[in-house]
């Protein structure tokens, strides 16, 4: 009935299906999310200062339930926005709330008085006492201007 290129493939497929479902696998998750940076002005030093359209704050985590056994969160900027002069006395912070958004850990970043296109900053790993979510937030020049997060579910 079936050829024998076509039985071939079957065998094929099914001893693949049954080498993935006998795999064990590991609950580890990575989640990755980029929010757009709006254009926006600020003083420093009695200049002023423009962050232009063309860039992205990117919040990455990994881990496996509560654990976070990895966070980083940066910009990155294309375009004119790569030519500027970047963000000037800026932080991250890492916040994490509760499944009903209180927020009960800020890990609060060091201030860079430096000016920099390119701001990044990694967390330590990580263990939280409840589910949630985790979360990212650039402040320049003391205001908050971006922020990303991510569910921590089961």
């Amino acid at each position: 009935m079936f050829g024998p290129t076509i039985t071939r493939l079957v065998t094929a497929l099914a001893a693949a299906g049954g080498l993935i479902l006998s795999t064990p696998t590991s609950a580890q998750a990575t989640a990755i999310g980029s929010t757009p940076v709006r254009t926006f002005q600020y003083s420093v030093g009695g200049m002023t200062m423009q962050v232009p359209t063309g860039c992205m704050f990117t919040h990455i985590i990994r881990g496996s339930g509560k654990k976070i056994t990895y966070q980083n969160a940066g910009v990155d900027c294309a375009f004119a926005a790569a030519l500027g002069t970047g963000f000037c006395n800026w932080r991250i912070d890492f916040t994490y709330a509760d499944t009903d958004n209180r927020v009960y850990r800020t890990s609060r970043g060091t201030t860079h008085n430096e000016c920099r296109i390119d701001p990044m900053r990694s967390n330590a790993p990580r263990t939280l006492p409840r589910y949630g979510k985790a979360c990212a937030h650039l402040h320049v020049n003391g205001v908050r201007r971006v922020s990303q997060c991510h569910h921590i579910t089961k």
